[in-house]
């Protein structure tokens, strides 16, 4: 069996959207760690791989399975909890999904919080609004979006999600690309 380490791990960080320099940040490893071993220069220890392969959202057996199957129902208990956000619930749905073109997230925002402002930045940002009325700040202007209607924006501008109702909002967003 003749295990292309280095190949993987190019094709997986530019499946990424990543630099080498990015990727070994993300690791804590050189530039130029991760540039012999994508050219088969060097040999890696375990430690270091489950490092790069951790910043890349992929498991050690993933990496080395020779199937191709892609995961593609994902349970409850498979949701990351992001602390920071402000808001009382902040789940990436798909594990790894930072290292995807999108990042889907479910959102618990309790009444009066508001979630940290974002932006400006590349990319565009989706939101339908599952439970309650989510309010959103883009830049000076403010929405109002109710249960079972949605939002989409360019996020060029600075923005926020709030709840200035009386019962929680859950919130299905879409963020593209990721922004984590």
């Amino acid at each position: 069996m003749n295990l292309k380490i280095g190949e993987k791990i190019r094709a997986l960080r530019l499946g990424s959207d990543l630099t080498q320099e990015e990727l070994a940040d993300r690791a804590q490893l050189t530039k130029g760690f991760i540039s012999q071993l994508e050219n088969d220069q060097t040999s890696i220890s375990v430690d270091s791989l489950s490092d790069i392969l951790e910043a890349l959202g992929v498991t050690l057996s993933e990496f080395f399975s020779d199937t191709t199957d892609e995961k593609v129902v994902f349970a409850p208990s498979e949701r990351v909890p992001v602390e920071g956000w402000g808001v009382s619930k902040f789940e990436l749905l798909v594990p790894g999904s930072t290292n995807n073109l999108m990042d889907p997230i479910l959102l618990e925002i309790k009444p009066g919080e508001t979630m940290e402002p974002r932006g400006p930045h590349a990319g565009e940002q989706f939101g339908y609004v599952l439970n309650g009325t989510a309010t959103v700040r883009i830049d000076k202007k403010t929405y109002t979006v109710p249960s079972r209607h949605c939002f989409y924006f360019e996020s060029d501008r600075t923005h926020q999600v709030m709840n200035n109702g009386r019962t929680v909002v859950k919130l299905l967003w879409v963020i593209t690309p990721p922004q984590m």
